[in-house]
């Protein structure tokens, strides 16, 4: 058979996801996923929820979302962006925004799924190598781009960089639009949020997956100025109107309006990440701070893949990548107290035992 039609196709190698196992009886620290329930109140709203709603189309604009988030945050409505997870909404600026002949740039150490991104779009990039302790050097993005995206705290690594260096960048930038991934800024550090006020061409984009343990209904959202959000609402606007359904809205808004749960259980975490550095200290291995709900962790008396091979058979998943600078390295999200623990006996087990 002639498959011509396959010289159309658009190849890319596409984002791989952390593993999810499907048996429940094992301890699952491999995708920075929350382990503890969201706001109460999104347990009613769903028990309560009238199913007769399923037949009629969500609201195009997220209206109670999108006002619960700007309450929250202290913007107008038109200055927040939702989306189908943070992925779905970076995903849409990179359409919306990255649209010139010159590279995007973001770190060589990131979020895996921006080239994918770049290829997927045709967009051309380049990656800026971070320094060896994995923080960034500003001067790398002081030159002609099309676009500037980077996490902070940075994923994998966790290190959090300061508003102040981020500023200098964006201020060096004015003719390029500045995305700033802060999947991870609840659980340390200080957000650029403010600075959208001062600077028309950042985005700050934040997420529900992570802080607000709603991985599973899959929301994100975007702030900054009202200009750069009606732009990103045309793009999707002229491709799916109708992106999150009105169970999420719904769940969404009353996640936002807890606010004494989510602080508690945004500590709870927080908590338990700096206990868990003094344990893997103790058993030998070094990180860069971090600054999120998982640690950048280096055994140092057995590799990384043997450690993350002796966990799996144990039913412990962490994270590890066969790539150059970081296979030595694992990326081990915040459990519990007690899945922590589990952790710790077993590595004790496989690393002295």
């Amino acid at each position: 058979m002639n498959n011509s039609w396959e010289q159309n196709v658009r190849r890319v190698v596409p984002y791989v996801p952390g593993e999810q196992p499907k048996d429940s009886d094992v301890i699952k620290l491999n995708t920075n996923e929350n382990p503890y329930p969201p706001a109460p109140e999104v347990r009613s709203i769903l028990d309560s929820f009238d199913e007769s709603r399923m037949r009629l189309y969500p609201t195009p604009d997220a209206a109670e979302l999108t006002n619960a988030i700007a309450e929250r945050y202290g913007l107008k409505p038109a200055q927040v962006f939702v989306g189908v997870g943070s992925d779905d909404v970076i995903s849409m600026a990179f359409l919306t925004f990255f649209n010139s002949d010159k590279p995007v740039l973001f770190p060589d150490i990131t979020y895996s799924f921006y080239d994918v991104w770049a290829d997927v779009y045709r967009i051309p990039y380049q990656t800026k190598p971070l320094r060896s302790d994995f923080t960034i050097d500003p001067d790398d993005y002081k030159c002609e781009n099309g676009g500037i995206i980077f996490p902070n705290p940075n994923a994998p690594t966790g290190v959090y960089e300061n508003v102040e260096m981020i500023e200098d960048i964006i201020k060096a930038n004015p003719d390029s639009v500045v995305m700033i991934d802060e999947a991870y800024i609840d659980f340390g550090g200080e957000s650029c949020l403010p600075l959208i006020e001062k600077y028309d061409n950042l985005l700050v984009i934040q997420t529900f997956s992570k802080s607000r343990s709603m991985a599973g209904m899959r929301i994100g959202f975007a702030m900054g100025c009202e200009k750069l959000i009606k732009y990103m609402n045309d793009v999707k606007f002229s491709i799916n109107s109708y992106t999150m359904n009105t169970v999420t809205q719904l769940c969404g808004a009353a996640a936002v309006r807890d606010e004494k749960y989510f602080r508690e259980t945004v500590q709870k975490i927080i908590d338990t990440r700096e206990y868990s550095k003094k344990k893997l200290s103790e058993l030998g291995f070094v990180f860069p701070d971090s600054m999120s709900n998982f640690i950048f962790a280096s055994p140092q008396k057995k590799s990384a893949e043997y450690v993350f091979t002796e966990l799996k058979k144990r039913r412990i998943f962490v994270r590890w990548w066969n790539k150059p600078i970081i296979k030595d390295y694992l990326r081990i999200s915040i459990g519990t107290p007690d899945e922590m623990n589990s952790l710790f006996a077993a590595l004790e087990e496989i690393i002295n035992g």
